[in-house]
């Protein structure tokens, strides 16, 4: 059996923003060897393109003769910008950036936590732009649409709400990290504004959902919520019973390399 080269991806730059928000995203980029749809991860919240999946996914990449892109939102990894003016538009912004630096023709968005809401948003800015890329697929890891409105706010404790206000932000303890979760009032409010479980949404491609049933973060009802708001797509959720919210384990990483490779040869 021929050995596989493994090269190194290509790091690019591009510069997203305006005057007064211009900010630097990183980005790593691999070539197609063999043709399909380029692999694209969206990340999640505090999270970078060296994860784990991440980087399996990149592999995956290699070994099927795929294009892949991993960029690092602003304020994450190694793109610059201050975490503290993220919000759910800036990051999506950066997203569609990123798709007309690279032109790839179709895509497979892998989005995780997060990054399953950017994606969702962002299949909704390509159709409304004329479906270039073309999205021929969608794998989303815990995903949390809408988790600002849905999964922090209604938890708000007096404290938080007072700090909030007082402050415009508020922190809370990271089980993945020594950082704190910072949470500020432009995260909040304009999550209210990329609300997608609002009415139907339409992919226009095969959608697979990983979710673990042991998710202390994403509860596995929100990936059944988000099934209720897909009714035109052809939707496969695997519920994972103890799975957490990374879903790094080895067996966790097969279920989501098997999911993109079933995407991969419906195209």
């Amino acid at each position: 059996m021929s050995q596989i080269e493994i090269t190194p991806p290509e790091p690019m730059t591009i510069t997203v923003g305006g005057p007064g928000t211009e900010r630097q995203i990183a980005i790593l980029r691999r070539s197609a060897t063999a043709g399909g749809p380029t692999l694209v991860w969206l990340g999640g919240y505090r999270s970078d393109m060296t994860g784990t999946k991440a980087v399996e996914m990149d592999a995956f990449a290699i070994r099927e003769g795929l294009g892949a892109v991993r960029f690092d939102y602003s304020g994450h990894g190694a793109s610059g910008g201050e975490f503290r003016d993220g919000t759910i538009s800036r990051w999506l912004e950066e997203a569609l950036a990123v798709l007309d630096a690279v032109k790839p023709l179709q895509v497979v968005l892998v989005g995780s936590s997060m990054g399953g809401w950017i994606a969702l948003r962002l299949v909704q800015e390509l159709r409304r732009r004329g479906h270039r890329p073309q999205v021929v697929g969608m794998v989303l890891i815990a995903p949390a649409p809408d988790f600002t409105c849905d999964l922090v706010e209604p938890h708000l404790t007096d404290a938080q709400r007072a700090t909030l206000d007082e402050k415009g932000y508020f922190e809370e303890h990271s089980e993945y990290g020594p950082e704190p979760n910072i949470y500020t009032r432009g995260l909040l409010e304009d999550g209210r504004r990329n609300l997608v479980l609002t009415g139907i949404i339409e992919t226009g491609c095969p959608v697979h959902i990983l979710q673990g049933m042991a998710d202390p973060d994403v509860p596995y009802r929100h990936a059944l919520k988000l099934v209720e708001h897909l009714p035109a797509d052809d939707v496969v959720l695997t519920l994972i019973r103890d799975g957490d919210h990374r879903l790094s384990r080895p067996q966790d990483i097969e279920k989501l390399l098997s999911a993109i490779g079933t995407l991969i040869n419906n195209d």
